[in-house]
């Protein structure tokens, strides 16, 4: 039975064409070639490029990672929301190292990130609770995420109780939930390269809060 699951992937090929990265020639703040690249990112059509994958630790020093959405960035950071009760979380509180990955395979790039998060202030949390959809923000009272739950039928039925609830009012921020912010310490940017000889550029902040700047080998 177990050969009809087996695969044999070793034949799969792929060249990288669409350009290069200088690192005499990228701007000396990193999150200025971010925001370009992300601009790119959403003219060439990818789906949705605002799409990360996080990695945490756990107590046990088990490494997790699942995809999340980013929805504020500025010089300061990279932020994204969330239960504060979820597995993630619980990770954060016990180490809040954390690694972020932007994969845009449209354009042979990827964005490597390595960085402490914190929780952001509440009032920034509601701000962009607020700006939800009443659905997503009754989901997420509803959702006690990571947690198991006997059916999906279960989650219905609380969703609905929930909006019939708030049917008449606005939906209150759970205390529960809200915002992380993601302050980089290194930021290597990947943009693929022909023979596999993919360019890597890596930006690393110094004590002086400035950064500097590296070629890595492939």
């Amino acid at each position: 039975m177990t050969e009809n699951i087996q695969r044999d992937l070793s034949a799969y090929r792929q060249r990288y064409l669409q350009g290069g990265l200088d690192e005499k020639q990228v701007p000396t703040d990193p999150f200025e070639l971010f925001a370009l690249w992300f601009a790119q990112s959403e003219e060439a059509g990818m789906v949705e490029p605002n799409a990360m994958v996080i990695s945490t630790v756990d107590a046990q020093g088990q490494p997790s990672s699942r995809t999340v959405l980013l929805k504020y960035f500025d010089p300061n950071g990279f932020v994204f929301y969330t239960n504060y009760n979820s597995e993630k979380a619980q990770n954060i509180a016990h180490n809040p190292k954390v690694s972020l990955l932007f994969l845009w395979l449209g354009l042979e790039r990827q964005v490597k990130i390595q960085g402490v998060a914190e929780k952001v202030p509440t009032a920034e949390s509601l701000k962009y609770f607020s700006s939800r959809p009443k659905g997503s923000q009754i989901g997420a009272w509803v959702s006690q995420q990571s947690q198991v739950i006997s059916s999906k039928q279960l989650l219905l039925t609380q969703y609905q109780k929930m909006l019939d609830k708030f049917k008449n009012g606005e939906v209150p921020l759970p205390d529960f939930w809200g915002g992380y912010r993601v302050k980089p310490q290194k930021i290597e940017f990947w943009q693929g390269g022909d023979n596999r000889l993919h360019d890597r550029i890596v930006y690393q902040l110094n004590l002086d809060k400035n950064w500097t700047i590296g070629r890595l080998s492939p």
